[in-house]
């Protein structure tokens, strides 16, 4: 298949490569999943209501059974990618392809039609699956191995990692975590033409984005290997047993799971940590402070983690962080109805986060060196998709254990009415209460009120466990795992080596 050719040039990484490959571009597909990872539950929830669909087992279900089916297409894609032989590389072919299959399967998951309960619940299952088993899939393999596969200098690399975390905070901490819950959220309430309108542009907006990651990203790497003939054609058998009988691919994939747990129930608890036990609902502030005071971190990060990680280790300061972690998530824990020990609490554990958030793939591509440098194999395909396969396998899992909690706790989803009168005769015959004074809601600018319900206790413990309390735990385990995972040692001599291999080759 003919492809546009790619705009990079250089040998060396330059800025325009930084700005537009790994900054801009891959921005308007992570918005979008960013939206997705902390609202598409909440879309299911509070606006489908599918809480009590089946006893509530359909929510429970079938994030597990659909992430099994990612987790499948996730190998499969590794493998496809390993035996991609394109002169524009092996990542970037699938880059250009899911520039289109992302936004028109983002789209698919909003327009749920007006049907039965069975007719919505096989819509949402097919939609979920098109867009996270296959087109996001594409995209996010491919993706994350740019920044392995762009070159072997390791300072570039880092560099590169540091852009392209720049570009996923960018989205979650100021649009997603500032805009939305201030001026979103608001808007939309619980209006499903409102969700389908705001997701389609969206994900209308993430097409000319990737095309620019695309054109403006080079494989340096797989044009050295494919410069010497060098080709991986061992079975997946082997390169899974290569993979896990090397101690830093075992430790760095028990680091991800462990962070990747914490963090998943951490992006699903966050709306109703702020709707329920912190504040009000969509009240256009609470999410907002708590993301802001949480993300500020965040921004001066960008400044401060690279120079700290290269100076003492991407290791040791990502240990240090997670120590901060730890302590910041306690405190918001001990007292999540205190607006002032809450933001505290968010601020000290987001700069405990500042090193993972910045260095991780970094880190992740060394391993890759390491294991290149032993085996003498470049097997990234395979090694991302079980990188991959954690991160989707406890998205599915962790909501699904998050939605039967809730479910069992006894959420009770908001509801919309037309009057004030509608609304206290809908809390009337269910015998719930409003959580704030009816007269106090201000209807949309159709007239449509969204009413929350006062949650029982037990829904408001679980919440707060999600949102803060897991996190005290992973962020210990993580010191500890930490603690072993020294991959940078001799690192710069192994890449050396690597290296006269390839001009020994090629010579």
């Amino acid at each position: 298949m003919k492809l546009p050719p790619s705009l990079i040039k250089s040998p060396e990484v330059k800025a325009k490569e930084k700005w537009f490959g790994y900054l801009i571009g891959p921005a308007g597909a992570l918005l979008l999943n960013a939206v997705l990872a902390t609202y598409l539950n909440v879309y299911y929830t509070d606006v489908l209501n599918l809480t009590p669909l089946w006893g509530g087992i359909f929510l429970t279900v079938f994030p597990i059974v659909s992430k099994v089916i990612d987790a499948i297409t996730n190998v499969v894609m590794g493998q496809v990618i390993d035996r991609t032989k394109h002169k524009e590389g092996k990542a970037r072919p699938w880059l250009f392809l899911s520039a289109f299959l992302v936004p028109i399967t983002g789209i698919l998951l909003f327009t749920v039609p007006e049907a039965s309960d069975t007719v919505k619940a096989i819509w949402v299952m097919l939609s979920y699956n098109l867009f996270y088993s296959f087109a996001y899939t594409i995209f996010n393999m491919a993706h994350n191995l740019m920044v392995p596969l762009s070159t072997r200098d390791s300072t570039a690399r880092g560099g590169l990692s540091v852009f392209n975390q720049i570009a996923n905070i960018m989205m979650t901490g100021i649009l997603v975590a500032l805009v939305f819950p201030m001026v979103i959220m608001p808007m939309v309430g619980v209006d499903k033409s409102k969700w389908i309108t705001l997701m389609c542009i969206l994900s209308i907006i993430a097409l000319p984005l990737t095309l620019l990651e695309y054109f403006f990203t080079k494989e340096r790497v797989t044009e050295e290997t494919t410069a010497v003939g060098e080709e991986t054609k061992i079975k997946f058998g082997k390169q899974l047993k290569i993979l896990f009988t090397d101690k830093y691919m075992i430790l760095m994939y028990i680091y991800f799971f462990i962070y990747t747990v914490g963090m998943t129930m951490k992006n699903l608890g966050l709306v109703y940590f702020c709707n329920y036990v912190l504040g009000t609902y969509n009240d256009g502030t609470t999410q907002m402070l708590v993301s802001a005071i949480g993300g500020i971190p965040m921004g001066i990060g960008i400044f401060a983690v690279w120079p700290l990680a290269k100076k003492f280790g991407k290791r040791n300061v990502t240990m240090v962080g997670f120590i901060l972690y730890a302590v910041g998530s306690l405190t918001c824990w001990l007292f999540p109805h205190d607006m002032v020990i809450v933001l505290i609490g968010q601020f000290i554990k987001n700069i405990g986060g500042l090193p993972c958030a910045y260095v991780f793939m970094a880190l992740f591509a060394d391993c890759l060196d390491h294991l290149e440098w032993k085996t003498d194999l470049r097997i990234d395909g395979a090694a991302m998709s079980i990188y991959n396969i954690i991160a989707v396998a406890m998205v599915g899992i962790m909501t699904g254990v998050f939605n039967w909690l809730l479910a069992q706790a006894g959420y009770i989803a908001p509801f919309t009415a037309s009057s004030t009168a509608d609304a206290a005769a809908q809390l009337s015959a269910n015998g719930w209460t409003s959580q704030i004074a009816l007269d106090a809601i201000k209807p949309a600018a159709d007239g449509v009120m969204t009413v929350a319900v006062q949650q029982p206790d037990s829904v408001n413990g679980v919440i707060s466990f999600a949102f803060v309390g897991l996190e005290v735990f992973t962020g210990i385990a993580l010191v500890v795992i930490l603690f072993f995972l020294n991959v940078e040692k001799d690192l710069p001599k192994k890449q050396a080596e690597l290296k006269a291999r390839h001009e020994a080759k090629n010579a």
